[in-house]
């Protein structure tokens, strides 16, 4: 019975409630006031601030069920674990802003498009689009798992504070050149993206102050985030390992 008071009070307010219990927020302090970001599953995002309520890449959720309704949602890239139209139905509503590349405007209509390079406002946030790609890993010889172009990684700037989504990508030059970066979120699934060795010399270069692995298990393997953790050990830079699958994800495969 008290559980359902909370509930009903979180429902209330207007604050998300999960069918599951929700892995640990992470809270951070910025001069626009703080910043929760809660890991949902693989990709898939929860961000709040303000009275906001942002979704990045929602996609193949265990259960959309209490989950409160999206202000704001950025997509990355056109593979079903970064979009996925019936979690986007289930999260939308008539106010609801979706930002995401060309290539998923196509299939997400309702979208405003933002393509690598661009940089755009929405209530207190800044958005750019960072590109993020393959530069050696492809399914056959003369493809890559994700086109140059294509897709977006993006740099969330609220307040003094800039937060980092890689998307999938490989560890291109336009990443190891990203300044100022407070939060980074780093994919590391092979064999479509990143090994944790490549990931970890990737941040190396760039530098965030907050490294967290995400998006770093596949239905063809799994990434040792340790490994990861390990490899920054000494270098200044902090690490948190959040629980991206509190429970098996449905067919999550990073493609």
């Amino acid at each position: 019975m008290k559980l359902l008071k909370i509930a009903a009070i979180f429902f209330l307010m207007g604050l998300p409630v999960f069918a599951e219990p929700a892995p640990e927020a992470q809270v951070f302090q910025t001069s626009a006031g703080p910043v929760k970001i809660t890991p949902m599953i693989h990709a898939s995002t929860l961000i709040q601030a303000g009275d906001k309520v942002i979704y990045v890449d929602p996609a193949r959720l265990p259960s959309t069920a209490g989950l409160a309704p999206a202000d704001f949602i950025l997509i990355s890239d056109i593979h079903g674990d970064h979009m996925d139209p019936a979690a986007l139905a289930a999260l939308s509503k008539d106010s609801t802003v979706i930002y995401a590349p060309p290539a998923v405007q196509t299939t997400v209509t309702k979208a405003v498009t933002i393509a690598n390079g661009e940089t755009k406002k929405w209530d207190k946030w800044t958005i750019e689009a960072i590109p993020m790609y393959n530069i050696t890993r492809g399914p056959e010889p003369g493809k890559f798992y994700h086109d140059k172009g294509r897709g977006n990684g993006y740099i969330l700037t609220y307040g003094d504070k800039r937060f980092y989504f890689s998307g999938d990508t490989e560890a291109i030059p336009e990443m190891l050149a990203l300044k100022n970066i407070d939060v980074a979120f780093i994919c590391m699934n092979l064999p479509n993206t990143m090994s944790p060795e490549e990931a970890a010399d990737a941040v190396k270069a760039f530098r965030p102050k907050i490294a967290i692995p995400y998006h770093y298990r596949s239905s063809k393997q799994n990434s040792d985030v340790a490994i990861f953790q390990k490899a920054l050990e000494g270098t200044g830079i902090e690490v948190r390992l959040l629980d991206w699958y509190p429970q098996a994800p449905q067919t999550a495969a990073g493609k």
